[in-house]
């Protein structure tokens, strides 16, 4: 295996990838598909048969037979087994994720997140998989919603996983970032979908939120599949918007109408609290959570690795005080990149 730093090669690999037919996982098929034409298989692994029937459609057996289509649900444990056997990368980002949905289905929203990372750990260790990332959210830091302390929980859990792996040649490590343009419910296609009315509903005008496109997300997880030592978080270098300037940019031509912050949603986002900045170093394009607790690794063989220096003492890495923004005009130029040519996906 090729794992020059920083070129993790994924060609005469089998990857498997859970919620592979969501927004993220399509993408990362795709990419993997045109950086990795030698990839030895890609396991698209999900529950939902409608969307493996339209995403086979769009990729024949006959022109990908290195493709294979799992029916299966991440809390059971023994399809992920099967789904295991042979498998050198886990991507794991299947995930129940719409706070409203979770803080109605609570119990459902527990047994996805929360027993689905277990599942998808166990059935790493036991099939000899190397590499694991899983996604995360800005939601799980300092959460205030289910979703995002359940998050928070199985970024534990893959963190933790480095401690007990005893002497598997296994990395675990975890991708945090913000607000993914034009994903599946999120504001942009939302707004979009409103135009037409002439109104758009906005929860609180002073509201900010982390802005990174599904390409950005997709080359995280490849830079942390060549570079994690294992236990990181990493975390992204993107910029924020404001609510209203996304409202702006998509129809300046609506009014809008302020219909109050809804339940668990926070008025900024958050990636690094001031105390998650005592173990959390810089890299340059990312920043990476160190472990509060490894076995495995110091301090100092994560700054050597990285080659990476700390944080400033009391930095946090908030929405609402970013340095990095977007405007109206980097907004529009954006929707038309990566939104607007992509809302059938």
């Amino acid at each position: 295996m090729n794992k020059s730093k920083g070129s993790y090669m994924l060609n005469e690999k089998v990857v498997l990838i859970t919620g592979g037919t969501g927004s993220f996982g399509k993408h990362f098929v795709e990419t993997i598909l045109v950086r990795y034409p030698l990839v030895s298989k890609i396991i698209i692994f999900s529950r939902d048969e409608l969307k493996q029937y339209e995403l086979q459609q769009k990729y024949p057996q006959h022109s990908y037979p290195q493709l294979r289509f799992f029916i299966g649900d991440v809390r059971d444990e023994k399809r992920l087994i099967q789904a295991c056997e042979d498998v050198d990368v886990i991507i794991h980002a299947a995930a129940i994720k719409q706070v409203d949905t979770a803080e109605y289905n609570p119990t459902e929203c527990i047994k996805t997140n929360v027993n689905g990372a277990e599942n998808v750990i166990n059935a790493a260790m036991h099939c000899g998989v190397s590499n694991v990332v899983a996604l995360s959210t800005d939601k799980a830091c300092a959460p205030i919603n289910l979703y995002g302390a359940t998050k928070l929980v199985s970024d534990k859990l893959f963190s933790a996983a480095n401690n007990f792996k005893g002497s598997k040649d296994i990395k675990f490590s975890v991708v945090r970032y913000g607000n993914v343009m034009g994903s599946r419910g999120s504001v942009i296609p939302f707004f979009l979908s409103k135009k037409n009315e002439g109104v758009l509903p906005i929860t609180h005008e002073e509201m900010t939120r982390f802005n990174i496109s599904l390409q950005d997300g997709v080359d995280m997880v490849m830079y942390a599949l060549g570079h994690h030592l294992g236990g990181e978080i990493f975390v992204p270098k993107i910029p924020s918007y404001r609510i209203l300037d996304v409202a702006k940019a998509v129809a300046p031509e609506c009014e809008v109408k302020i219909v109050g912050i809804r339940a668990g949603e926070k008025l900024h986002e958050e990636m690094i609290t001031d105390t998650d900045s005592l173990n959390t170093i810089d890299l340059g394009k990312y920043y990476a959570i160190l472990p509060s607790v490894s076995y495995v690794y110091t301090e100092n063989d994560f700054l050597r690795h990285h080659q990476a220096s700390k944080v400033p003492f009391g930095f946090r890495y908030n929405s609402g005080t970013n340095t990095q923004w977007e405007t109206v005009a980097s907004l529009q130029n954006k929707i038309e990149a990566y939104v607007s040519s992509n809302l059938g996906q």
